[in-house]
């Protein structure tokens, strides 16, 4: 069953939320901060539309949201719908007829705050979507919304039933996927990146599925120089990958 309502902390996720989504917004809870400027602007917006706002004290936010880094705001809202495979669908072919788009693929990321990096990461490198696995992937949390500090709200996220069908899907609409592997015997430097792309990235300490890998059309990995990490984390890997894109792709305007 589907969440009724979710917690959305910190100050720029409830601001990204009031700014993009304010029919949302069910109540704003504060611990209230007189000279805080910036809850006070956030105040303002939320009595301007009617939203009830709640006065409580930091422990008490903490057990209602169930996060201690609330920095001393929350709002309790509807969840964010994400799309679906046949949404996917529609939302790539009109992208690709209009630009060649980026998309940031997740394989059972799982951590929270690895998906809120990734998203947040996502949104700084412009990609224009995230897409991830219905099952055995983080769901959205006080934490992911925290960690991605608003790009949770402006990004769009597509989650699908069945992964390996929705890239069979994206290549056959002309995206390149390229997935990160240690296995790889190319570097990430050596790569063309400009075109319509999919960046696939695997979970935790298990990298990708073997099915997934195999629908990518490229793998490459990361230079690692030193002497004893031999990977990267997962979130770190995709900011690395993601700015490569936009270093190339920055030489193509």
């Amino acid at each position: 069953m589907a969440k009724q309502s979710i917690w959305v902390t910190g100050y720029h996720a409830v601001t990204a939320l009031l700014g993009m989504s304010p029919h949302r917004a069910l109540s704003i809870w504060v611990v209230i901060n007189s000279r805080n400027n910036s809850q006070s602007q956030l105040l303002a917006q939320a009595k301007a539309i009617g939203l009830p706002i709640y006065p409580v004290d930091k422990r008490e936010l903490g057990k209602k949201c169930g996060s201690e880094q609330h920095q001393g705001i929350a709002i309790e809202a509807k969840p964010k719908q994400d799309g679906s495979e046949k949404e996917l669908e529609v939302f790539v072919e009109k992208l690709m007829a209009e630009k060649s788009p980026l998309f940031l693929i997740l394989d059972q990321v799982q951590d929270p705050h690895n998906f809120g990096a990734c998203l947040r990461t996502a949104d700084a490198a412009g990609a224009d979507a995230v897409i991830v696995a219905k099952d055995n992937a983080s769901p959205m949390t006080p934490v992911v919304q925290k960690v991605a500090s608003g790009a949770a709200e402006t990004m769009p996220i597509f989650r699908v039933t069945n992964l390996a069908r929705s890239l069979q899907s994206l290549k056959q609409l002309g995206v390149w996927l390229i997935g990160t592997s240690d296995k790889a015997s190319s570097s990430l430097y050596d790569e063309r990146l400009t075109g319509a792309l999919g960046l696939v990235m695997g979970a935790e300490g298990k990298g990708m599925r073997q099915l997934t890998e195999k629908k990518c059309d490229s793998l490459v990995s990361l230079p690692m120089a030193g002497s004893i990490v031999s990977s990267l984390n997962v979130s770190v890997a995709t900011g690395v990958c993601l700015y490569e894109i936009v270093r190339q792709r920055s030489f193509m305007k």
